[in-house]
């Protein structure tokens, strides 16, 4: 179907000096087509992107009608991340889309420089339309990846939550100065590089020195993880009392699924909230001033997201609420 012209191309020659000299990194495509509903017969569907910026590049959009009405008055929109310019911002099919038929429309997309890190990126396309199978809107969005995920959860380590009760000074697991003690918590079975196990996963306590970084604080880290099971399973702690996210598990295929999990404050909250299953608890804890606290219990959980059966895990990304704090995880069978 013939589509109206380009108001504005993007300059190619903007990007002449911008990025020079910047490390490009492979983008790899995650998903891109969806239907607007379960009774929906109009499907949207975004084209591969290329990431290799700085560019212009072009991104193909496809309408497909299957349903026995024309599609009338179709308008056709994309966006990418905050920040990323797109022109135009919407075209329009002329003469709409037959039954069983579909339209093609294109976009120019300024692609910046990639950043250092890793990024997971989305790309919306949206039509708006008359006719066909009523619902009037089709969305779908296109999530690709681009940079490398750190090798291994304790790549992602940035919070120091165990010391020794000889030198306390280095821990600050609740933003407060005070830490869990090494001495205590080996007393219960967690002291360095020892096996755990929980809610059916094998996993390893940390095998680092007390007073040196031994948790993430959970912000987004995207982690490398292999192997396919039923869940995965976190070991941790939180600060705070609404120490809940979403984690998201990205497959071998291409596909990701998504698990909400918590963990109760590591004092002073009921030990089973946000579903969590105590796992240690240690007496007292340590602060600036050594150790402290004797006769309060500082827990250990273990929480978990499902997987889906059958997929191999690629990475996962930790939720971005730093109140969880996560020790080890391990995928359970």
């Amino acid at each position: 179907m013939p589509i109206e012209p380009s108001r504005t191309a993007l300059s190619r020659r903007s990007f002449a000096v911008a990025g020079a000299g910047a490390v490009l990194l492979p983008a790899t495509v995650l998903a891109g087509t969806a239907r607007a509903a379960d009774a929906a017969q109009t499907e949207v569907t975004v084209s591969p992107i290329d990431l290799d910026g700085p560019a212009v590049t072009t991104v193909t959009v496809t309408v497909r009608n299957t349903a026995p009405k024309r599609l009338r008055d179709v308008r056709v929109s994309f966006s990418g991340p905050v920040g990323w310019v797109v022109e135009p911002e919407e075209r329009a099919v002329r003469g709409g889309i037959d039954p069983n038929s579909h339209a093609t429309v294109t976009f120019e997309l300024l692609v910046p420089a990639p950043s250092s890190g890793f990024q997971l990126l989305n790309f919306t396309a949206t039509a708006l339309y008359e006719g066909g199978d009523g619902l009037t809107r089709a969305t779908v969005t296109r999530t690709e990846r681009r940079g490398e995920p750190l090798p291994t959860l304790a790549a992602a380590y940035n919070n120091v939550g165990i010391t020794d009760e000889s030198n306390t000074a280095p821990g600050d697991f609740d933003g407060g100065g005070n830490s869990f003690s090494a001495q205590k918590l080996a007393d219960v079975g967690l002291s360095p590089g020892a096996s755990v196990t929980a809610l059916g996963a094998d996993l390893t306590w940390p095998d680092t020195s007390p007073g040196t970084k031994d948790n993430a604080s959970s912000g987004g880290q995207a982690i490398s993880l292999s192997g396919s099971g039923s869940k995965l399973v976190f070991l941790g702690s939180g600060v705070g009392n609404n120490a809940v996210g979403t984690a998201r598990v990205f497959y071998t295929d291409g596909t990701s699924s998504t698990g909400s999990f918590g963990f109760p404050n590591w004092s002073f909250q009921n030990v089973t909230d946000h579903g969590a299953t105590q796992i240690a608890a240690s007496n007292g804890r340590n602060r600036q001033d050594g150790y402290g606290n004797a006769g309060v219990t500082y827990s250990v959980f273990a929480h978990s997201v499902p997987l889906d059966a059958g997929k191999t895990v690629d990475l996962v990304v930790l939720p971005g609420q730093g109140g969880i704090h996560i020790f080890a995880m391990a995928i359970a069978g």
